[in-house]
């Protein structure tokens, strides 16, 4: 990438995902992790950091990091252990935050992403490490009516994160979007959490900085981490904004890495803009020391085994092996995957009955999951199963019915819950047999001699105005079937002559 005076220039963008995981109580305490209860309800001595309330840890949060860390190809230590991490904010009462720091649960990892700049090839981006660690609360700022007021809700105090740092490894906004979204998918499709943003169980943290080639001489702009994206789209804003912000800033003031420490800006979505918050921590700031009230955990190989073996096959492996076994494109393998465990079993249930791939996913993009989408149903709660499905559009590949007709009796079945032969005979949609075809299309030629002249003189394509013809005096025609006979009409007819 070259900015403004033709400066080659290299963006250099590493990413913080804290990852809320899907357990029903907190990571050190029974309380409950639902989203949306009243403020401060959910809460009690030991996440409010009273005096001598003592954490007990939650290992279903352990047992879903450790998915977690094989699900990103991280390595799993033998043990792990609590650390305490200094820092004092309103939202944190105990005044530290129980984290990780030299022994993290996970470490070493990497994440597989379609290049955004060539999609037939694949980028490989290192993870440092994920840890597990406790959340803060959530200040919430009113500044109504001249006001300057912050309430704070400690519901979300103990509730358990997994926080997986990438290495610097992303050189542009569309390669954190591509990472964003495979880290999410793998996170969904295992069940270790519904990474949803606008709840805060899934936030980001972009740590961005620019190498910029001066004559042969690599000058790295100060590193700034970037906070207070809600979406994947604010990513890829912040991102954008901070690559011109820095490369201007460095063209007025000359400031490199070695001038200035790291700052943390937050992101203003309605502005498009990164403001300054505060200098950058380091390690040291937080003053680490092993917590006291927790022992270190021992993860047995055993239970690393039995982890893995449970994983079943990751999206990437799922995509590719729809593809050669169903016969259908990468997006649209893309698209089924994304959707989650549930629609993939529909899919290949339905595929298999209709014994045509991409016919299946055809309908199941455009009519089950607009269907799923205009009801605000699952798939779990869609009235056709996947085998009544199937069994429609082998009759469609069969011939038996034509697209419109089997969509009518789709649309029957989704209303009334009934089987394809219930439907069929309630619309009252007969087979057309071969006789009886053949008499509609010779009548059409007779009316039609146009139709013969043109289709002679090499317009395939006359026939076409004989299909809607068709459909009106027999409304169960099949078009591919009508289009057909009376191709083979003409070419009898041609030859005969």
């Amino acid at each position: 990438m070259t900015l403004n005076n033709g400066y080659p220039t290299t963006t250099v963008i590493g990413l913080e995902v804290h990852v809320q995981l899907k357990t029903d109580t907190k990571l050190f305490c029974g309380c409950s992790t639902e989203f949306g209860a009243p403020p401060n309800t959910q809460v009690c001595p030991v996440c409010l950091g009273f005096p001598g309330a003592l954490p007990v840890m939650n290992d279903a949060a352990i047992e879903l990091s450790i998915r977690a860390g094989l699900a990103i190809d991280c390595s799993i230590p033998p043990m792990t252990k609590w650390d305490r991490k200094q820092y004092f904010y309103p939202d944190s009462p105990k005044g530290y935050q129980i984290s990780q720091f030299d022994l993290p649960i996970c470490a070493d990892g990497f994440l597989e992403i379609p290049d955004p700049a060539n999609p037939d090839r694949t980028r490989r981006l290192g993870i440092i490490r994920a840890h597990l660690e406790e959340d803060a609360g959530k200040s919430m700022h009113d500044e109504a009516a001249g006001r300057s007021d912050t309430r704070i809700d400690l519901n979300r105090c103990g509730t358990p994160l997994l926080e997986i740092v990438s290495q610097p490894d992303m050189r542009s906004s569309a390669e954190a979007k591509a990472y964003l979204l495979e880290l999410k998918l793998r996170m969904t499709h295992l069940g270790i959490s519904d990474c949803e943003m606008q709840q805060g169980s899934l936030r980001v943290d972009a740590n961005v900085n620019l190498h910029i080639d001066v004559d042969g001489k690599k000058i790295a702009t100060p590193i700034v981490e970037v906070k207070n994206m809600n979406s994947f789209r604010a990513v890829e804003r912040a991102i954008e904004y901070e690559i011109d912000r820095q490369y201007d800033l460095w063209e007025e003031t000359g400031k490199t890495i070695d001038d200035e420490s790291k700052t943390t800006r937050g992101w203003d979505d309605g502005a498009g803009t990164t403001f300054l918050q505060r200098e950058k921590e380091e390690s040291a700031d937080y003053r680490y020391f092993p917590d006291p009230d927790l022992l270190p955990i021992r993860l047995p190989i055993e239970r690393i085994e039995a982890a893995k073996a449970s994983l079943g096959e990751l999206p990437g492996a799922l995509r590719t092996r729809l593809e050669s076994q169903y016969g259908i494109k990468p997006y649209d393998a893309d698209v089924i995957v994304n959707q989650g465990p549930e629609l993939i079993a529909y899919f290949e249930e339905a595929a298999s009955v209709s014994g045509d791939g991409k016919r299946t996913s055809a309908w199941i993009q455009q009519d089950v999951m607009r269907t799923m989408k205009d009801r605000g149903i699952g798939i779990g709660d869609f009235p056709v199963a996947a085998g009544l499905l199937g069994g429609l559009l082998k009759r469609v590949a069969g011939g038996e019915l034509d697209t419109a007709r089997a969509r009518d009796v789709l649309a029957h079945m989704v209303e009334n819950g009934t089987s394809v032969d219930a439907a069929v005979s309630a619309l009252g949609i007969e087979s057309v047999d071969g006789g009886e075809l053949e008499s509609l299309c010779k009548e059409l030629l007779a009316a039609n001699p146009q139709v013969a002249e043109d289709f002679n003189a090499g317009k395939q394509q006359a026939v076409g105005s004989l299909i809607g013809q068709a459909k009106k005096k027999n409304p169960n025609a099949n078009p591919q079937q009508v289009r057909e006979t009376l191709i083979r009409m003409l070419q009898e007819s041609a030859g005969n002559a």
